[in-house]
């Protein structure tokens, strides 16, 4: 079943005199689920630099009194990675899904601001309120018609999870079917809009909580993605497309689509333990398994389904009771009808091998940096290494310490010239950021897998000879 989805009139409300204009109403909140005022999701954003600024102020002023500036520091990254979790999560939005993506790099942060960055993260995923039963029961009938209680034989009103622009309820469909109802925030739209273009003017922020991480492509990234991500039909389109490519497999499932509009979704329903939960909790046996699923997916998808999964965050990916790794949240996804980019691989070939002249000449051919003065091998490798060295022998263990010796590499190469001359095109945008939250992923499960072997199975390039078939 197919419809378009409409957004609904929002009528002017009456404030009380006094009533600050900067603060939604009551029911704004309660009927939405989601600050839909501009001015006042604009306010919170503008408190969070205001925030910083005052912070910054103290720590001055503890440094004049003898404090010792290591612990002022810490002091400073904790309190601003709080303040900025806690408001990014409350407006749920393109602040939400934008903190959801700075989450994954938590594995690069200096072990002595882990502890706090994680209990910040906490809030970002607990914060916001449910969007109430009467607005989850008029979105379904706007959706799916007057009678849409005829469709299941239950509906939970309590969402099961709730996220940037959507939640999620338990139900049983007609047929018997256990399904996942996803429905979409009313004001989503205008939240998602309005919120990447005042975070663009918070950047240096950032740098606080996530130091070394060029944060302005991805937002960038995901400001060019907000259509896709608001219209339901081509994420059902993008989920059906992946569960028939992986119909049968012994170690990757995607749950089918049942039925659609351009704000709900209703898919099967699909248990297991979270990703996330594994990297929290799990065994080392539990770890491999999840790293080695997840990359796998992830390597196999454009060949498999002609489409890269764009959104690797650990929520998306869940342990099944068989062994197999489900995988759910379809919203942003690439095209690739040919696979990964040949050149790809064939630059990580060419850094095992220390050819750097040959691996620049395919840097400029691909457009990804600008013809100019030859580059230093030395900065080229920098550069270069981070993808190559997990693949360089049998297995690879990834680990923390790994990556944050890699976010240090990156911000030293930003004073030298090899950035001055990066200008990544448009087709690689989207695999670049990918490939870099894959990788904090498969840091914090700290696991240990034959990545070798995945890249020579599904990477063009990598080796001479290209194995075919799944």
């Amino acid at each position: 079943m197919t419809g378009a989805g409409r957004t609904p009139q929002e009528e002017g409300r009456e404030r009380k005199p006094g009533q600050d204009p900067f603060v939604p109403h009551p029911r704004d909140r309660a009927a939405c689920g989601i600050p839909r005022s501009p001015l006042a999701r604009n306010a919170r954003l503008v408190s969070l630099p205001l925030g910083f600024a005052g912070r910054s102020a103290m720590r001055f002023g503890r440094r004049l009194l003898g404090q010792p500036v290591d612990l002022i520091t810490s002091e400073l990254q904790r309190r601003t990675s709080h303040h900025l979790f806690r408001v990014l999560g409350e407006l749920k939005g393109g602040a939400m899904k934008f903190g959801q993506m700075l989450s994954v790099f938590e594995a690069a942060l200096p072990p002595e601001v882990i502890g706090p960055y994680r209990a910040a993260l906490t809030l970002l995923q607990e914060a916001a309120p449910a969007l109430p039963a009467e607005q989850v029961h008029a979105v379904l009938t706007e959706e799916l018609g007057a009678r849409w209680r005829d469709r299941f034989t239950e509906f939970d009103d309590t969402p099961a999870a709730a996220a940037s622009i959507g939640q999620v309820h338990r139900a049983v469909w007609e047929d018997g079917r256990r399904v996942a109802v996803k429905i979409q925030y009313p004001g989503a739209g205008e939240a998602l809009l309005g919120d990447y273009t005042q975070l663009g003017r918070l950047i240096r922020l950032f740098s606080v909580v996530t130091p070394g991480l060029d944060v302005e492509p991805m937002l960038r990234e995901l400001r060019e993605r907000v259509a896709d991500e608001l219209d339901y039909r081509l994420e059902a389109a993008a989920q059906q497309t992946f569960a028939d490519a992986y119909r049968g497999d012994k170690q990757i499932l995607v749950p089918d689509v049942v039925t659609f509009t351009q704000r709900v979704l209703v898919t099967e329903w699909l248990d297991g333990t979270p990703v996330a939960t594994v990297i929290r909790d799990g065994e080392q046996a539990e770890r491999d398994r999840a790293g080695l699923l997840y990359t796998r997916f992830l390597f196999s998808g454009p060949e498999r389904a002609g489409l890269l999964h764009a959104d690797p965050h650990p929520g998306n990916f869940r342990l099944l009771e068989d062994g197999r790794l489900g995988v759910i949240d379809f919203g942003a996804v690439k095209d690739l009808p040919d696979g990964f980019p040949p050149a790809l691989g064939t630059l990580i070939r060419l850094a095992q091998a220390g050819k750097w002249a040959a691996a620049e000449e395919v840097l400029v051919e691909e457009g990804i940096i600008t013809p100019g003065v030859p580059l230093d091998p030395a900065a080229l490798g920098s550069f270069l290494l981070p993808l190559a060295t997990p693949t360089a022998e049998h297995t690879y263990h990834f680990t923390r310490e790994w990556l944050r010796e890699e976010v240090v590499q990156a911000v030293d190469l930003r004073e030298g010239g090899l950035l001055r001359r990066f200008n990544l095109p448009p087709s690689y945008v989207l695999v670049n950021r990918v490939v870099g939250q894959a990788t904090a992923v498969l840091c914090q499960l700290e696991c240990e897998i034959p990545f070798r072997a995945e890249a020579s199975r599904w990477l063009p390039g990598f080796t001479e000879e290209q194995p075919t078939g799944p």
